[in-house]
């Protein structure tokens, strides 16, 4: 039988290097290989304020970027998570079942409240929302980072606690975290994951950025004050890091890469990255360009949400009715 994925974006910031290689990368070889449900998650985007003009741009620039990276529309369902109803109301109705202790817990909830007094209900509640959204789909397989993978387990939990006390409805999902590429770190400091919200641009490169400021940002990358190129994450993370960008971009093993590069300097490293990245984004970006100013991409996410909610109503009635409530 197939395997079903489900994998999901937030629309917020500008898609970076390690969406791409952390997430966006793998999702190739899983669309030859299993039914591939991808969507934007707009209503998790609405946990903190959000200028709606910029939320509808950033959701059709994500879906665009989706197909740009090579997803094949005839081959997997891309879907706007709003458009689906089925998500708000199996998060209700998984909220239920959640315990308030477990989402005290979450350690995503815990950084992004820190120090604020205007924390929505949305961002406690959130990995309910994200438990829905791949539960809904009898989901075999998520591709998350290390970063999203006490949400999964959260998941799983509420999946066989459902289970339990309701009777079989939902598949319980694994998670698939790439062996490499799962964490790119920042550019300004690799000591920590590059973030589209990262307080400075200098962090991260998006995949619609130019060539001159690749380059740039590129050559002040922090590395350290030896000039010994190799990898080694713990002692030397900024120079590993820019073997792992480099290794991604070009296909080339970073254990190539450190024989290459033995006697060079950095300079020469930081430049060869650069080019590398840019050659990888080019492609991308033209087709970018392509895909928006043909209407392709709302004729796309029309046909992806007409599948998902197929799919998604029949979990949904399943639930429903293990739960007791009442339908016609």
């Amino acid at each position: 039988m197939t395997k079903r994925v489900f994998s999901g974006i937030q629309p917020t910031g500008d898609l970076h290097l390690g969406n791409y290689i952390g997430a966006m990368k793998q999702f190739l070889p899983l669309q030859e290989q299993a039914d591939c449900f991808f969507c934007i998650v707009d209503l998790h985007a609405l946990t903190v304020p959000r200028d709606p003009e910029e939320l509808r741009e950033k959701t059709l620039e994500l879906a665009t970027l989706y197909l740009a990276t090579g997803l094949d529309p005839d081959k997997i369902t891309l879907f706007i998570q709003s458009q689906v109803p089925g998500h708000a109301e199996a998060a209700w109705l998984l909220q239920c079942v959640a315990r308030m202790g477990e989402l005290n817990r979450m350690t995503q909830f815990k950084d992004k409240s820190q120090g604020s007094d205007s924390v929505t209900a949305g961002l406690f509640t959130y990995p309910v929302l994200q438990a829905a959204d791949i539960l809904l789909y009898q989901t075999d397989v998520v591709p998350v980072g290390e970063d999203q993978k006490q949400h999964l387990e959260l998941t799983r939990d509420l999946a066989e606690r459902f289970n339990r006390q309701y009777g079989e409805v939902f598949r319980i999902p694994e998670h698939q975290i790439p062996k490499t590429g799962a964490r790119i770190m920042g550019l300004d400091n690799p000591e920590k994951k590059m973030s589209k919200s990262a307080p400075s641009e200098a962090n991260y490169i998006t995949l619609l950025e130019d060539e001159k400021s690749i380059l740039k940002k590129f050559k002040r990358a922090v590395t350290d004050s030896e000039n010994e190129i190799r990898f080694d994450p713990e002692n030397k993370p900024g120079v590993s890091n820019l073997l792992a960008i480099y290794s991604e971009m070009s296909g080339q093993s970073v254990e190539s890469l450190v024989e290459q590069y033995q006697g060079k300097g950095y300079g020469h490293l930081k430049l060869d990255t650069a080019e590398a990245v840019i050659n990888r984004l080019k492609p991308i970006q033209e087709r970018y360009r392509e895909l928006r100013e043909s209407g392709e991409v709302e004729a796309v996410l029309r046909r992806g949400a007409e599948r998902a909610r197929e799919v998604s109503e029949a979990t949904l009635a399943e639930m429903k009715k293990a739960m007791g409530l009442v339908q016609f």
